[in-house]
């Protein structure tokens, strides 16, 4: 056999095992997020040193693991904002942060809207959509569809 195809099956086989190795570290992120965790415990997971494991992970989801632990966080609390009755220091913790300043700064940023104001507008939003089920699909696909609605 031609070495050369020994050498690009062993770069592939390679390849495909530093990015098994950073999914499994990701699950594992998606499975304890609402626990304290650290780029330690997370590269740990994926046999990697912390700083190769950080350049790995932004090159293969295009975000750090923080990042990336941030964002599943707060798409929890949003869940949990429309869907509980947990305070939001309740919820807080239950997502994992260890701080409410900070939970709530992040949650702003990323939302656009602090948790309080998000949790009114999703209440807000279930009553209209219970009123006018109709606004809970997009507008093109009911026009799509010759579906009229209360405002057509």
């Amino acid at each position: 056999m031609n070495p050369s195809f020994h050498i690009a099956a062993h770069f592939l086989v390679g390849k495909s095992d530093v990015y098994r190795r950073v999914y499994r570290a990701r699950k594992f992120i998606d499975e304890s997020f609402h626990r304290p965790l650290d780029l330690h415990q997370i590269s740990k997971q994926a046999f990697f040193s912390r700083y190769h494991f950080l350049r790995m992970f932004r090159k293969t989801f295009n975000k750090t693991p923080h990042q990336y632990l941030t964002q599943r966080r707060i798409e929890r609390a949003k869940q949990l904002l429309a869907e509980s009755s947990l305070s939001v220091t309740e919820v807080c913790f239950e997502v994992g942060f260890e701080s409410v300043g900070s939970f709530c700064s992040l949650f702003h940023k990323h939302v656009g809207q602090p948790p309080n104001l998000y949790r009114t507008y999703m209440v807000k939003r279930k009553q209209t959509v219970a009123r006018l089920p109709e606004l809970a699909v997009p507008s093109c696909f009911l026009k799509m569809f010759g579906v009229k609605t209360s405002q057509s």
